[in-house]
């Protein structure tokens, strides 16, 4: 892996505050324009930024910074750093063991019956299958159709739990909100609830028995008469 150096305007504001070397120079190792070292140089740029020594942080020596000063045309050279870092390997396609590639049909097709919003390269990535595996599965055309039965493939061990949540998260990315109907909500529409008469306002509507009403009114009127007579007696 190529070495870079580490935060390159700063490195330069410290090697034009500390050293001799010519802006050339400072502008070659920092990968900068000789005219926006000299604007540094002016205090007309890079004002907010605090200098970084390059020899505390182990990527050039003193010995490499005299030599420069000496030689207007020596190019700074980046120190050997002391620690390797390995150079990451690229991700190819899941290796599943041997003893568990039996287990794969029942991994996709219980991923496919409870994350259906998950892509075939995605099921791909967890189970580490083919594309045409996960159509026969999700289409029943699968040799083994009649004997598959949906697992967990987190239980099965095929994949991580983060990595199960990780796909379900990237593939739940822009979906819409599910609709209440998705939901299972039983609430009445707005449009139902408005043609609802209160019950208070049926009781109202109901019609009224006018003899029974009459009837009511004339047996409270002929009672007091009666209690009159049987005073006079």
């Amino acid at each position: 892996m190529a070495q870079t150096l580490l935060m390159p305007k700063a490195t330069a504001i410290w090697l034009v505050d500390n050293t001799a070397l010519s802006f050339d120079q400072i502008a070659q190792f920092c990968k900068l324009h000789p005219l926006e070292v000299k604007a540094i140089a002016d205090g007309e740029a890079a004002q907010g930024i605090k200098g970084l020594d390059p020899i505390s942080t182990g990527q050039l020596s003193r010995d490499e910074i005299a030599r420069a000063e000496a030689n207007p045309n020596h190019k700074l050279k980046l120190s050997e750093p002391k620690v390797r870092v390995p150079e990451s390997k690229r991700r190819g396609p899941r290796y599943t063991p041997v003893s568990k590639r039996q287990d794969r049909p029942n991994a996709i097709l219980w991923l496919v019956r409870n994350h259906p919003e998950l892509k075939d390269a995605q099921i791909s990535r967890l189970v580490g299958t083919t594309k045409s595996t996960i159509e026969q599965i999700r289409e029943r055309t699968h040799w083994n159709s009649a004997n598959l039965a949906p697992m967990d493939p987190v239980t099965l061990g095929l994949c991580s739990q983060i990595d199960l949540d990780m796909e379900v998260e990237k593939a739940s990315k822009g979906r819409p909100l599910p609709t209440a109907a998705e939901l299972g909500a039983t609430l009445q529409s707005a449009q139902e609830t408005e043609r609802l008469t209160p019950s208070y306002e049926r009781e109202e509507e109901e019609e009224i028995d006018a003899d029974a009403v009459f009837r009511k009114l004339s047996s409270l009127r002929s009672a007091p008469k009666d209690e009159d007579e049987d005073d006079q007696y």
